[in-house]
């Protein structure tokens, strides 16, 4: 960490895209081994893989991802997550470490998809 930070000191304007992915081909059937799944924050500017997470399932992103922003400085950055991510606690692990969030919104989050395409829809 103190590495990165010597080399990426501030991410202060900066985009950070966090992001799960399965690892292609990493499953053992045989073995009962399941493919590896990792969360990963990638600071768009600079191309930095800024840390990385491993889960026991796609599903345990949700839990992963506040961790993984623990360890990093997300002070004055703009943090991007898919749908998977948008949940409260996670919104206010950004607020609280001081940056600004972009959230997607599927159906996964219905009242909150709803309440979106309503305000969107009167605003015409």
């Amino acid at each position: 960490m103190n590495w990165m930070q010597s080399i990426c000191p501030s991410l202060a304007g900066k985009i950070i895209a966090v992001d799960g992915k399965t690892v292609r081909r990493s499953h053992n059937r045989s073995a009962g081994q399941r493919a590896i799944h990792l969360v990963s924050a990638f600071a768009s500017e600079g191309e930095i893989l800024l840390g990385q997470l491993k889960t026991e399932e796609k599903s345990n992103e949700i839990t992963a991802i506040p961790e993984l922003l623990e360890a990093i400085d997300i002070k004055g950055a703009t943090v991007t997550i898919d749908a998977m991510g948008c949940q409260t606690d996670i919104a206010e692990k950004i607020i609280k470490g001081g940056g600004d969030y972009i959230l997607a919104v599927k159906n996964n989050q219905p009242t909150l998809y709803e309440a979106i395409e309503l305000f969107f829809d009167m605003n015409k």
